[in-house]
């Protein structure tokens, strides 16, 4: 007799063994842990075999687990191929990202990269706003993904995690201790910016917006360039070639929810996005942040070096 291997039981087998853990598995697939275990247990006794080596740490597999991981990787992409195949429209095949600002780049296109390296005819569309209005847009379902903020711990978000909210700073910042403090935000609807402007009211002091922009590289700048400081979550200023203000004579912030949400009934490519960008955006504090600092340190360099010689090329000219 033939048997049919449910794919579903092979996404989970990936899952485990990508993320090294049936805890992350099951919070990547949206189930239990136990579902996660079941679904191992159901595929093992498909296969007739053991697939993770019990008597080794963690998450280890065995030379026949090994095998059907490679086997499993291929099967699910040809599935995945033949999904593509049926989806005829090319504008369905567009995916609309809703996310702050500071978190647009540079660290997003290298997710976007990997993922268009499997889903060649995937196109992009990705764009900032107020974080209810574009959750509002994706439950109705014209936003495929969004990134976003919250004072409250999200519940149906397919990825989420909790940092803290600190104030940013740079050599040539200054803060008179008696006058209002001079902010930067995206705008004055920022949810990190009104978090600062109300610990700043509860300790008696007032701030004033000295300047907005929709880009985290022209906020940056500017508080490179000593205008003010800005509210930011710590995760995120590794985004930044900002450094965190520690000791700042500046009240002490709350944290805030991160979450990453997904449309209702979205492709494998959909959840798979936002799968990866998960780990692209979530702080840690390992070897990770030096090298996303490196990243993101030559995206600003090169950004300022294109500038600087297209001013001089435009004095040039004139």
């Amino acid at each position: 007799m033939m048997t049919n291997i449910p794919t579903d039981l092979l996404r989970t087998l990936i899952a485990v063994v990508d993320l090294r853990s049936f805890t992350k598995a099951a919070q990547s697939l949206g189930v239990t842990q136990p579902a996660v275990s079941a679904q191992i247990r159901r595929l093992q006794s498909i296969l007739g075999t053991d697939l993770f080596d019990r008597s080794a740490p963690g998450v280890s597999l065995t030379p026949h687990g090994d095998a059907v991981v490679g086997h499993a990787r291929r099967m699910l992409s040809i599935n995945d191929q033949i999904l593509n195949v049926a989806e005829p429209r090319p504008e369905a095949r567009r995916i609309s990202i809703g996310l702050p600002g500071d978190l647009s780049g540079p660290l997003l296109p290298w997710t976007l990269k990997k993922l268009s390296m499997r889903y060649p005819d995937l196109n992009f569309r990705m764009f900032t706003g107020a974080a209810p209005q574009i959750l509002k847009d994706m439950r109705e379902g014209a936003v495929d993904i969004v990134v976003a903020l919250s004072h409250e711990e999200p519940t149906d978000a397919r990825h989420q995690w909790k940092d803290q909210l600190v104030w940013v700073r740079s050599g040539a910042t200054k803060i008179d201790d008696r006058g209002a403090v001079p902010m930067l935000a995206f705008s004055n609807e920022c949810m990190c910016y009104r978090a600062g402007v109300e610990a700043l009211r509860q300790k008696g002091r007032e701030s004033r917006l000295i300047a907005t922009a929709s880009t985290v590289l022209t906020l940056s700048a500017c508080v490179d360039a000593g205008l003010g400081t800005m509210v930011m979550t710590k995760g995120r200023v590794r985004l930044t070639q900002l450094s965190e203000w520690e000791n700042a004579p500046l009240p002490a912030l709350p944290h805030m929810y991160a979450g990453i949400y997904v449309r209702e009934g979205a492709p494998e490519s959909l959840l798979m996005l936002a799968d990866e960008i998960a780990p692209a955006l979530r702080p840690r504090g390992d070897q990770t942040e030096f090298y996303a600092y490196k990243t993101v340190r030559a995206a600003f360099n090169k950004a300022e070096n294109v500038g600087g010689a297209a001013a001089g090329g435009g004095g040039a000219a004139s």
